[in-house]
Parts: structure tokens; sequence; C-alpha cells
């Protein structure tokens, strides 16, 4: 199936490790020119050079706190004035924050917020007058499924995830008749840079492959999803075959969810 990503230009936020790094990857085999930021130089730089080499695509990269607006909004511009367009935004950057409501601090509300919410927020207002030019465009925010279904214990998250599901149904009907289609994807039970931290933080015990067969086994489908699975849901989402899809919210979870 062709997607009609050859020439597009996509950028990834988070996109230095796992989960950002597989979609920057499936989009850049698939001809897309590729924008990755994260905050980590060293590390940003190394997922460039992999991506390069595995897909032979262009690749642009530049370290970029998405809590701080000016730092997006250079970044952004930067892109454009690289690329010359800019078609696919995928707002990734975030990390799990999960604990009981009384346990968490006003600064870890906030920071919360800023990253996952206010970044996707300032990445899709800097980025839409660039679609605008190019009639039209393709924005994923990366979720959580606990945004539609919280359980205990999984504040700040799902407080700024439920957030982000809002804004992309909200963004979808603002911006659809200028064929700018905005959705997301929510996801959990991934193997991904934090599942590798967890298993370091507990130990190491075993292999990490161990560790994740082990997480596997509470999952309807016995195992952890890889990277590359959601890079190719967010591929097809943002592609010309999915064009009458937006302001949809899509588990990529193993079938673990209690929600649709």
């Amino acid at each position: 199936m062709d997607l009609g990503l050859t020439g597009k230009v996509a950028i990834i936020t988070g996109g230095s490790e796992g989960i950002g790094k597989a979609v920057a990857l499936c989009l850049a085999r698939e001809g897309a020119k590729v924008a990755i930021c994260a905050r980590r130089p060293e590390v940003l730089e190394g997922a460039a050079a992999a991506i390069r080499s595995l897909s032979r695509g262009e690749v642009f990269a530049q370290a970029v706190d998405v809590t701080k607006r000016a730092e997006i909004e250079q970044f952004i511009a930067a892109v454009a004035s690289h690329f010359g367009r800019i078609d696919i935004l995928v707002n990734n950057a975030g990390r799990s924050a999960a604990k009981k409501f009384e346990d968490i601090s006003e600064a870890e509300w906030e920071e919360d917020l800023d990253l996952k919410l206010m970044g996707a927020v300032w990445c899709s207002r800097a980025v839409i007058p660039h679609m605008r030019k190019v009639g039209g465009g393709r924005i994923i925010n990366v979720t959580h499924p606990g945004g539609k279904a919280p359980t205990a214990r999984s504040l700040p998250t799902s407080v700024s995830r439920a957030a982000g599901i809002a804004l992309t149904k909200a963004m979808s009907r603002d911006y659809a008749a200028e064929d700018i289609l905005v959705n997301t994807v929510c996801l959990t039970n991934i193997k991904s840079a934090q599942t590798e931290r967890f298993w370091r933080a507990r130990g190491g015990q075993g292999t990490l492959d161990e560790f994740h067969a082990e997480m596997g086994k509470g999952i309807p489908l016995k195992r952890l999803g890889e990277p590359e699975e959601v890079g190719a849901l967010v591929a097809f989402l943002v592609s010309e075959q999915a064009r009458f899809i937006t302001g949809t919210a899509i588990n990529i979870d193993g079938g673990m969810s209690a929600v649709v």
C-alpha cells in the first residue's frame, strides 16, 4: 500500500529513543523527511544517525525542551526553513507519572501538564500556519487509555492524557475544513526506553526480554507491543489512505483497556 508520504515533512517530539524514534524511522522509511527533537543532544544525535542509516532518509535533529514555548517556536521555524514545508506533527514527548492524588506536589502537577498537554498545544499552534500554506496537514497526539478510564494511583498522567484526548477532538472540529486532521493514539504496554529504565531501577534481574515477557503475561495478547507497531499505526493515520479519519482516539494496548 502506497501511503503517499514521499516528500512530506514530519516533526516528532520526544524522537530520540523508544516509541518516538520508532515512529520517526517508520515515517522516514515511507519517504517522509523527518525532524526530531528531545532534551538530550547526545542521545538525539545518535537517534538521527541511526534513522539516516536505516532509512537513507533526510533527518533534522535539534535539542528542544517542549515545556519551553520559545524553544518550540524556534525549532519549528528551523524545520520549516530547512525543509521548506511542514505536513505532519506527532506530539509524542512525555513520560510516565503515576501516584495517589495526595502524594503529588504542585511542581509535579505543573511539570506533567506543561510536558504532556501544553507542549502539544504550543507545538500544534506553531505548525498550523505552515500546514495551511501546503493545503492541510496531520497532527497525532500520543496519549494513554487511562485518559478515558483512569485507575487508582494514575495521577497526574490520567488527567493530562484526558486533556490531550479532549484537545484532539476539539482541534479536529476546528480544523477539518482546512484539511488538518487531528487524531490520538492511546498507548500503553509498549516496549520503550521507559520500560527498560523500569527494569534497571528494579535491579536489572534476568534479561530485558525476560522482563518484557513477564510484563506481558497479564495482557490479553500475552505480550508487550513493539515500538514499530506504534510507528505503523501512526504512519497510516498521517497517510493519504486515512484522509477521512479525524477526531478519533485509537487504543494500542494489546486489548488491556476496559474502554473502546
